[in-house]
C-alpha cells in the first residue's frame, strides 16, 4: 500500500494567498469596469407620476456620469410590492436596481402580514434622493380655497366625498388619513396602481382630492386646473409660496416622503459606493438641481448608503407609529 504524499503546509497556505488574491483582484477589476453594460432601474409605479418622472430625470444623469445607458422598466401594482420584490429576488451584480418612494420601503412593513421582500434584509440603501411632502388637491369646481373650508365642508358631507391615492398605504393614503382623523372626517378612498391615473381622475371630476405628488401637479395648480390646499411636507415650497404647510393650517403632519435607490442585498459594497458617489456627484449639477427645484425638490440630502440605511430605520418605526394611530389592520 502507498503512503500518500502529505503536502506541504507552506505551499497549502501559499496557494490559499494565491487563490483569495486573485479572487479580490477579479473583484476589484469588476467593480472598476462597473458599468459595462445598460442597468436598469425599476420603478414600482405606473409611468408619468412623480417617482417615473424623478427617476427619469436621475438615470438619465447617471447614464451620462457612467457613460452607460440606464434604462427605466416601470413595475406597478401592490402599492409598490411587485417592482420591489422583483429587485429583492435579483442578481446582486448591480445592474437591476430599484428606484422608490418611501412607501413601499417604510410603510408596507406595517400593512401587509406576508410582505415578500424584508426592507431592512432584502436591500443594500445606496443613497436618498430628496425629501419633501405631497399636495392636498382638490377638483377646480369644489367650492372650498383653503384646508379649513375643505374640512368644514366635507364635515358637513359625511360620506358624501372621495380621494384616491397611488394605493393603500401609500404616502397620500395615510396624509389623507391621518387629516380625517384629526377633522373627524368621513370619506371614501379610491386606491390607483399610480399617481398618474389618480391626478387624471382627479382632474376629471370622478374624485373630489387627493393628496398627490408635486412633482407632476404643481403645474396643473399653477395652470389653475386644480387647487392646492396644503402641503403635508415640513416647509412651503417656491413654486407655490401662498399654499401653507398642514402643521401651519392647524392639522400637524411630521412624516415625509423621499425617492431612494436601492440595490439587492449582497451587492459588493464597492459598487454600491461607486452608485452612491455618482448619485452625490449627480446632484451636485447645476442643470439637476435646476430641475428638482422645478419639481419642487428644496431638500436635497447627499448621504452615505449606512446614512440612507439609518434613514430607512428610523422611518420604519415612524409610519408603522402613524399606521398604529390611525387604527388600520394589517392585510
Amino acid at each position: 500500500m502507498t503512503t500518500p504524499k502529505l503536502r506541504h503546509p507552506l505551499r497549502a497556505l501559499a496557494g490559499a494567498l494565491l487563490a483569495a488574491s486573485l479572487a479580490l483582484a477579479g473583484h476589484a477589476q469588476g467593480a472598476d469596469a462597473y458599468p459595462d453594460k445598460p442597468v436598469t432601474l425599476v420603478v414600482p409605479t405606473a409611468a408619468a407620476g412623480g417617482t417615473d418622472t424623478i427617476a427619469r430625470l436621475v438615470a438619465d444623469a447617471l447614464g451620462k456620469t457612467f457613460k452607460q445607458t440606464f434604462i427605466i422598466d416601470n413595475r406597478p401594482g401592490a402599492n409598490g410590492i411587485l417592482g420591489t420584490d422583483l429587485v429583492a429576488r435579483g442578481n446582486p451584480d448591480g445592474y437591476r436596481l430599484l428606484f422608490t418612494y418611501a412607501a413601499a420601503m417604510v410603510v408596507n412593513p406595517s400593512l401587509y402580514r406576508k410582505l415578500p421582500y424584508d426592507p431592512l434584509k432584502d436591500f443594500a440603501p445606496v443613497a436618498q434622493i430628496g425629501r419633501g411632502g405631497n399636495l392636498l388637491l382638490v377638483r377646480n369646481d369644489l367650492p372650498v380655497k383653503s384646508l379649513k373650508e375643505f374640512v368644514a365642508y366635507a364635515k358637513a358631507r359625511p360620506d358624501k366625498l372621495s380621494y384616491c391615492s397611488w394605493g393603500n398605504g401609500s404616502g397620500g393614503h395615510l396624509a389623507m388619513e391621518s387629516l380625517k382623523k384629526q377633522a373627524g372626517l368621513v370619506m371614501m378612498h379610491v386606491p390607483y396602481k399610480g399617481s398618474g391615473p389618480c391626478v387624471q381622475d382627479l382632474l376629471g371630476g370622478q374624485v373630489d382630492a387627493a393628496f398627490a405628488d408635486m412633482s407632476s401637479t404643481v403645474e396643473l395648480v399653477r395652470a389653475g386646473r386644480l387647487k392646492a390646499l396644503a402641503n403635508s411636507g415640513p416647509s412651503r415650497i417656491p413654486m407655490l409660496p401662498d399654499v401653507p404647510t398642514m402643521t401651519e393650517s392647524g392639522y400637524p403632519f411630521t412624516t415625509y416622503a423621499w425617492y431612494g435607490l436601492l440595490a439587492p442585498a449582497k451587492t459588493p459594497p464597492d459598487i454600491v459606493k461607486k452608485l452612491n458617489e455618482a448619485v452625490n456627484h449627480v446632484l451636485k449639477d447645476p442643470a439637476v438641481v435646476q430641475r428638482l427645484r422645478e419639481l419642487n425638490f428644496t431638500d436635497l440630502p447627499q448621504n452615505t448608503p449606512e446614512q440612507f440605511a439609518a434613514t430607512i430605520r428610523k422611518d420604519l418605526h415612524d409610519w408603522g407609529a402613524l399606521v398604529k394611530d390611525i387604527g388600520l389592520t394589517p392585510e
